[in-house]
């Protein structure tokens, strides 16, 4: 099977990493199935799976979400493609038959979010469902696929940067090969690296900087998001900043033409900028008009608050028969109570009437 080793020359640790999960044959034809494509369909799955329970809860139609859903995927997949050969057009226009083996990789998160989100806006405007609020789903489930789907990098031994003396440097043959092929083209990018030395794993500081954006988005979700958009927006700061200092260590970026300019770069910093802005304005503006979120029939802090007014009314009305009947009870005690002094004074006055005739 296709395997590389990986080293860790800092933690003294040595790992065996094969590209391909499985192999069988089907009708005739030889499948492989890569843990690249596995990795990223997992952190799909989960991904799927956040958005969906957001969407429940904000009562958003299932069967509209699915349309998004579909449509949306595929405008991310075709998307990520697109942007990835693109931005490496040099090789592609040479290597035709290659633009679809996307199992082999090169998928760009940045064209995927461009090409899905065109299309899951698309989708929503046909199905008359509210955009922003889909837009808040995306950006805390996006970080699931992406903090995982970057194991998928690893697999395949990309995505990584220039040397590091950090103890969880890296080394691998891969990694050797790719520097050793790339040495002349890095050196007019003005990129000086040895390929025999051990490099940053850039796969591993992305996910684990999405994995924490998602945390922080999760809380906000649950806590703080006063108006529709705020998590996509957030998402994407974070996810900017991230990605922005993470790509100026990467030795495989795409870069602008012949320049030194590195596309996911130059737009994450654009992202950043455009996104807080918005979120900064949308904030005040939030602050000084407080407004009900379109699509969601309730303040976030006042989720839980509504939560223990529709338990207390269940409970009301499960014991309605029960204090109603008490009630009837207490009132008999008391018009009894009230009764008995009455009859006593009656007899009393009987006897009195009694021993005056006998006298």
């Amino acid at each position: 099977m296709d395997s590389t080793v990986v080293t860790f020359t800092g933690l003294d640790r040595t790992f065996t990493v094969s590209s391909i999960l499985a192999q069988f044959n089907l009708f005739g034809q030889e499948i492989t199935v890569r843990w690249y494509g596995a990795i990223i369909a997992f952190g799909f799955l989960l991904a799927v799976l956040m958005g969906g329970r957001m969407a429940y809860k904000w009562k958003m139609s299932l069967d509209k979400m699915i349309d998004v859903l579909i449509y949306g995927t595929l405008g991310g997949i075709i998307g990520a493609r697109l942007y990835y050969v693109i931005f490496r057009w040099s090789y592609y226009s040479q290597h035709l038959d290659e633009i679809v083996q996307i199992w082999n990789g090169g998928l760009a998160i940045y064209g995927g979010i461009i090409g899905g989100l065109l299309a899951a806006f698309i989708t929503c405007r046909i199905n008359k469902l509210n955009f922003y609020n889909l837009l808040d789903c995306a950006g805390v489930s996006l970080l699931i696929g992406q903090g995982i789907g970057r194991w998928g990098n690893f697999a395949n031994q990309e995505a990584f940067g220039t040397n590091t003396t950090m103890p969880w440097g890296m080394k691998s043959e891969k990694t050797v090969e790719y520097l050793l092929d790339n040495q002349t083209e890095l050196k007019t990018l003005g990129v000086s690296v040895d390929p025999y030395a051990p490099v940053h794993p850039t796969f591993l500081y992305e996910s684990l900087w999405c994995l924490g954006s998602f945390i922080i988005l999760y809380i906000m979700y649950r806590k703080f998001r006063k108006f529709s958009g705020q998590l996509f927006l957030s998402y994407g700061v974070l996810y900017g900043t991230g990605r922005a200092i993470i790509e100026g260590f990467r030795t495989d970026s795409l870069y602008i033409g012949s320049t030194s300019l590195r596309v996911s770069q130059l737009l994450s910093m654009v992202v950043v900028a455009v996104f807080l802005t918005l979120l900064i304005i949308k904030l005040i503006q939030t602050k000084k008009h407080p407004q009900p979120i379109e699509g969601v029939d309730f303040f976030p802090e006042e989720e839980k608050k509504d939560e223990k007014s529709k338990k207390n009314a269940k409970l009301t009305q499960k014991d309605l028969t029960e204090l109603a009947r008490k009630r009837e009870e207490r009132l008999l005690a008391k018009a009894e109570s009230e009764k008995e002094p009455e009859e006593s004074f009656t007899e009393e006055k009987v006897d009195e009437t009694v021993e005056t005739s006998a006298e």
